[in-house]
């Protein structure tokens, strides 16, 4: 038995199917009692687009304020670390190697070989073995 092609919609049968009925592939809503699909709204991929573009152009907007703004603030952080130099040469000299001795012992640390963990078995073994030689 050929399927029945239906492009409207039907309402549904509130007693039951029918033996043999095709069943159709579609949406069924429950709230309506309707078959079907229904119509979509009109798609214009036009508008889609455009609110894009203002999006794109909002975007660019905020990372160029952001741009800036980063690049006053390091010209003022260089201005003003120039101005300390020149204000305390000696000081800045020592500011500097103090940095530098701190992360050279900070590398040192961490490549340094790690001693393992002593277990409290371990630290129970050597008292007794200390009681014992008092004894």
């Amino acid at each position: 038995m050929p399927r029945r092609k239906s492009t409207e919609t039907a309402t549904l049968d509130i007693k039951g199917a029918k033996i043999g009925e095709p069943v159709p592939k579609a949406i069924i809503d429950t709230n309506t009692a309707s078959v079907g699909i229904p119509r979509q709204p009109d798609y214009d991929p036009r508008e889609e687009l455009s609110a894009l573009r203002k999006q794109i152009d909002a975007l660019q907007q905020q990372v160029l304020e952001a741009a800036r703004t980063a690049k006053e603030g390091a010209g003022k952080a260089v201005r003003q670390t120039e101005a300390t130099v020149k204000l305390y040469p000696v000081s800045t000299v020592l500011l500097a190697v103090a940095v530098a001795g701190a992360l050279a012992l900070a590398g040192r640390r961490a490549f340094a070989p790690r001693q393992r963990y002593s277990s409290p078995l371990d630290e129970l073994r050597d008292l007794y073995s200390a009681l014992r030689e008092r004894v």
